[in-house]
């Protein structure tokens, strides 16, 4: 299908002239054996699953999910600034060994 721009048609040349360059645009209708071999011969089917959809949508309300619980960022802060956040040393020190455990085990 051929469609025609400013009088311009198929199979007509436009050509560009300025000081460093030479544009030469043209256009031709296919040909018989070319427009034949450009249809499907078979029918091509995409269809996605229940479970693809739900996860899906797990993926769409996890992006809109918080990087961080905002609540308690701000109950922390709140008890820092009051000075009632109290820290537990044996708490703290095994999740610093877990986590040194952890980095040791992947290198």
């Amino acid at each position: 299908m051929a469609i025609d721009i400013n009088g311009l048609g198929a199979g007509h040349q436009v050509q560009a002239n300025n000081e460093n360059s030479l544009v030469s645009v043209a256009r031709s209708e296919p040909t018989a054996a070319q427009e034949e071999t450009g249809g499907s011969s078979t029918v091509d089917t995409v269809s996605l699953t229940d479970t693809a959809a739900q996860l899906q949508k797990l993926e769409n309300t996890l992006a809109a999910l918080p990087v961080a619980d905002t609540a308690r960022v701000e109950s922390i802060k709140q008890a820092l600034h009051e000075g009632t956040f109290n820290v537990d040393n044996r708490v703290t020190a095994e999740k610093m060994l877990g986590m040194e455990t952890a980095l040791n085990n992947v290198s």
